[in-house]
């Protein structure tokens, strides 16, 4: 049974997505401070967090920047703010998906169940695609792709959450091991030679999708 965490400091709405989330095979647990989040999170480990963004006690911004320091559990954000910006800083802060209020239970509970099989079937949506980390080996379709160390970290880091879009800081985060200063437009430069590279195997497939002002995200 899949534990979902709702953030959500607004009770009757809290409970109404917590009893149609039951209803629907769910565990759920409501949390209404945002204080009380990530620590939480580091003692239950959830499989998808319902996250509102305006909390008392903790931002829902903040605390979903918290949790990707240390968790790749599905976030997907719960707010009345509708503006193109919060869904871009949303997305940019590491949320999976971002509902808007009013909105509906049903809907709602339909994309948990669509979010939580993505995340089941990883393998299937990266099919043909073989990573060997400890030989530094990576395969398309069986044939195998001369990486550079950068660009095999790169594939990796978006290879283990497809769908996820990964934002240009936190790619930037995991492809230098020795932490060097470099600009976000690198990540632009290593993108392009691996797309080449993944496009050389697959043509006129690009599995590497820009999402606009927000970063990348891998489809196989």
């Amino acid at each position: 049974m899949s534990t979902i965490l709702i953030v959500e400091d607004e009770p009757k709405l809290a409970a109404l997505m917590a009893d149609y989330l039951r209803a629907s095979g769910f565990a759920a647990w409501c949390i209404a401070n945002g204080l009380e989040v990530v620590p939480w999170v580091r003692e239950h480990s959830p499989d998808l967090i319902l996250l509102d963004l305006m909390l008392p006690g903790r931002d829902g911004l903040e605390i979903c920047r918290e949790l990707r320091g240390f968790s790749d559990v599905p976030v997907v954000m719960v707010t009345a703010k509708v503006e193109e910006i919060d869904r871009l800083v949303g997305l940019e802060f590491g949320a999976d998906d971002y509902v808007c209020k009013p909105f509906s239970v049903r809907e709602l509970v339909a994309r948990v169940k669509a979010i939580l099989r993505r995340g089941r079937g990883a393998a299937h949506a990266v099919r043909g695609l073989v990573i060997d980390e400890p030989s530094h080996r990576a395969e398309l379709d069986g044939r195998s792709l001369d990486l550079t160390p950068v660009e095999f970290r790169l594939l990796g880091t978006l290879a283990s959450a497809p769908g996820r879009v990964f934002s240009r800081d936190k790619l930037l985060q995991r492809l230098y091991e020795d932490h060097r200063v470099v600009t976000d437009r690198t990540v632009d430069a290593h993108v392009k030679n691996l797309r080449r590279k993944l496009e050389e195997v697959r043509p006129g497939h690009d599995p590497v999708r820009s999402i606009y002002g927000v970063g990348y995200k891998l489809e196989l």
